[in-house]
């Protein structure tokens, strides 16, 4: 589990249901102004009731207003969060490197430079796993044309994967 205050001071959202652009109206056509329930802003952000409560959890949305009942209530700043993080997390993004993020980009005196130092240094782990992944690519090709596939035991495929034997003594 992550640590939810190792999130919290980089991440934390200002109050008062602006979000980073200045404006507290809703952006999307057909979202309700004033503050829904945590069902409701799950759904419009195309993420579960569980994963709101998680980056709640993590200080990624900051203090979330509640009613007299203690009911989650989720305004235009938070949706646009939580679509914010949910994009995040579309490109691979960590959650540590979410959290950064989303503390820059509602840091207005933030520098892009900065910004740009989280997106290539993901890049350059994306392009790490690909590279990864490709190599496994072409040994399996190399083992699945190596193999007959027919009937006999012998199959280059379970070979490979026992690796040698162990030396006996």
């Amino acid at each position: 589990m992550i640590p939810a205050q190792k999130y919290r001071a980089a991440a934390r959202p200002p109050t008062g249901g602006a979000h980073p652009s200045g404006s507290s109206e809703p952006h999307e056509a057909g979202e309700r102004a004033g503050p829904i329930p945590i069902g409701e802003a799950a759904r419009a952000c195309g993420v579960s009731a569980k994963m709101v409560r998680h980056y709640e959890a993590l200080g990624l949305l900051g203090v979330v207003a509640r009613t007299g009942g203690g009911y989650r209530q989720y305004g235009a700043a938070d949706i646009h969060t939580l679509r914010f993080i949910k994009r995040a997390r579309e490109l691979g993004f960590s959650m540590a490197e979410i959290a950064g993020l989303v503390g820059l980009w509602h840091n207005h005196q933030r520098a892009s430079s900065e910004v740009k130092r989280i997106a290539e240094q993901h890049l350059a782990e994306l392009e790490k796993r690909i590279q990864g992944l490709q190599d496994m690519r072409q040994t399996l090709q190399k083992l699945v044309h190596d193999c007959h596939g027919d009937a006999r035991p012998d199959c280059p495929i379970l070979d490979s994967l026992a690796g040698p034997a162990p030396p006996c003594h």
